[in-house]
């Protein structure tokens, strides 16, 4: 015990004669200028759900009855130097996100600084080298998705136009990390910043190049597995005005997993994007081939966890309820060829079709298949498992999409937007439904404002979705009204009139309550959820049905 108090006196006069110093150097560096105490700034988060048992759409109350998920940043600043801490809980986590977050932790802490044109980070950090198709650390907080890697990282640019960069770490994995540890370089090259001369070039090349490689023991019973696995890509960017053209090509050793049924065939993706703006039009044109592209740093993980790479997809991304919930396009990591081209147009103002207040359009078709392939009789020898056809495009369809927006201001206070779209969703494939049909579906929407005056106005939302296959047809309805710059409420509900059960025609109705001051927000939401896929970029959770009480609080500073 007296050892204790010892410990606790030295300590207690460390802690003061720190103060005393850092109080004396303040007092004299008042003299000559003010002190920097340097600034603390960072966001809140908390998300509460009291859920109800609904046998009609299925929906289970937890034995918890509430769950909550919540974090909080918390960032310093002073000069060159960064640190920075994420406190997250879970008790516990809300319906469909991954049961492993659970209990409460600190899974994002880092240091970092720069100096010289050097940074230095140490603790937890993201990253993307290019488009992300060979490495691509991030977090999207509504998918429970997170990614970050634990360890070190630098980016140094010795001379104007060139930028390098290294890092080697493990990735988070709830509140641990992976087995695997991950070690990457990459370099960038943006010409006409090399030198005063190439800045006056009409065309701006950016050149760049990457390697990246895990590391995982073999601890497999069945199979030789290969302990390092290296990938590199090489990727270009030419820039001319309105004109942007964008590709990117990555390889991939071979690299056994449960993804790829542990088969040793190499991986490899391209990516190539142009696009043309001028005022009023824009035009793009994008195409995309992976083959075994299922990167990990744990080569047994499932579902999202550490992904060390990221393939986008190229299909539209939607917000409106029914196409974004009902049958939005996952990607397919071990192997798809799909296309994409948008193109929108302003019709000028005082125009037969622009009006007085201008209109715009925009259409956008998407396709992407199976890779055209051809399995080999080898379970037993080299298991490289099939070969494909590179430049085939006679694969098995997994989605098309041939969507149209017009956007139209009538008048002052009223604005509409209509839209259409044309879809086929391989439902067996995407959402791991075997046995299930094809869908075709067409979609109508009509987005209404009326702008009642400066701070007041009404949205509607009427939305239909007409299929013959699956749960047949749906119908959305929505009206918001908002009250700026606080308050706003709304009002929804999503029905399956067309489902030829009608014990399942089910109203999902939802109304929420909303109030905004500064940096607070404030949310209450209640009604139904429907079980389904929730995707952003390619990447999806399933969500469970549910139905209850959410509320909602975000904060920043």
């Amino acid at each position: 015990m007296n050892r204790f108090y010892s410990n606790l006196f030295l300590f207690s006069k460390v802690v003061i004669s720190l103060c005393f110093f850092c109080w004396t150097n303040t007092s004299l560096s008042q003299e000559k200028e003010k002190p920097n105490y340097g600034q603390v700034h960072g966001n809140f988060e908390m998300n509460i759900q009291y859920y109800n048992e609904d046998s009609l759409i299925g929906a289970k109350q937890p034995p918890e009855k509430m769950l909550m998920s919540g974090f909080a940043n918390v960032i310093y600043t002073n000069g060159n130097f960064e640190a920075g801490i994420r406190y997250e809980s879970y008790l516990n986590a809300l319906q469909g996100f991954p049961t492993a977050y659970k209990g409460n932790g600190i899974p994002f802490k880092y240091v970092s600084f720069h100096k010289d044109n050097l940074s230095m980070t140490a603790g937890n950090f993201y990253e993307q080298f290019g488009s992300g198709m060979i490495l691509r650390a991030y977090e999207s907080r509504g998918l429970g998705y997170d990614n970050a890697f634990e360890g070190f990282r630098a980016s140094y640019k010795p001379i104007n136009g060139v930028v390098l960069k290294g890092l080697i770490g493990k990735q988070r994995k709830y509140f641990t990390t992976s087995e695997g540890i991950v070690r990457g370089v990459d370099g960038e090259i943006n010409i006409s910043e090399l030198s005063d001369s190439l800045a006056d070039m009409k065309t701006k090349i950016i050149l760049g190049g990457s390697f990246v490689s895990k590391f995982q023991a073999d601890q497999n019973s069945q199979f030789v597995l290969p302990e390092n696995v290296g990938s590199w890509a090489g990727r270009m960017n030419i820039i001319n005005g309105g004109i942007n053209f964008y590709t990117e090509y990555v390889y991939k050793i071979n690299d056994p997993s449960a993804d790829n049924g542990f088969i040793y065939k190499p991986g490899d993706a391209l990516l190539t994007q142009i696009s043309y703006s001028t005022k009023g039009f824009g035009i793009s044109l994008s195409g995309k081939r992976n083959d075994n592209m299922s990167f990990r740093s744990e080569r047994d993980a499932a579902l999202t966890d550490v992904l060390i790479n990221y393939i986008p997809t190229l299909t539209k991304q939607h917000t409106y309820n029914l196409l974004a919930t009902l049958y939005p396009y996952a990607t397919q990591p071990n192997g798809e060829v799909g296309y994409q081209a948008e193109a929108n147009y302003q019709f000028k103002k005082e125009s037969f079709l622009g009006g007085k207040y201008g209109t715009s359009l925009l259409v956008n078709y998407s396709e992407v298949r199976n890779l055209d392939t051809i399995r080999l009789n080898d379970e037993t020898t080299n298991r490289i498992g099939y070969t494909s056809d590179y430049f085939g495009f006679n694969g098995q369809v997994y989605f098309k999409e041939l969507y149209a927006e017009i956007t139209k201001k009538f008048s002052k206070k009223v604005k509409g937007t209509f839209a259409y779209a044309n879809q086929i969703f391989n439902i067996e494939v995407i959402q791991g439904k075997p046995g299930k049909p094809t869908i075709y579906s067409n979609t109508a929407i009509i987005d209404i404002t009326y702008k009642i005056n400066l701070k007041h106005a009404i949205r509607t939302e009427l939305q239909a979705l007409l299929t013959k296959q699956d749960k047949q047809d749906w119908a959305t309805a929505l009206i918001e009204y908002t009250f700026s710059p606080h308050w706003f409420v709304a009002v929804m509900d999503q029905y399956n009139y067309g489902n030829k059960k009608t014990q399942e025609r089910v109203h999902y109705y939802n109304g929420s309550v909303g109030y905004v001051n500064k940096g607070n927000r404030f949310m209450v939401t209640y009604g139904r959820q429907r079980a389904g896929i929730f995707c952003v970029g390619g990447v999806c959770r399933n969500v469970p049905a549910a139905n209850g009480l959410i509320f909602t609080v975000t904060s920043s500073f």
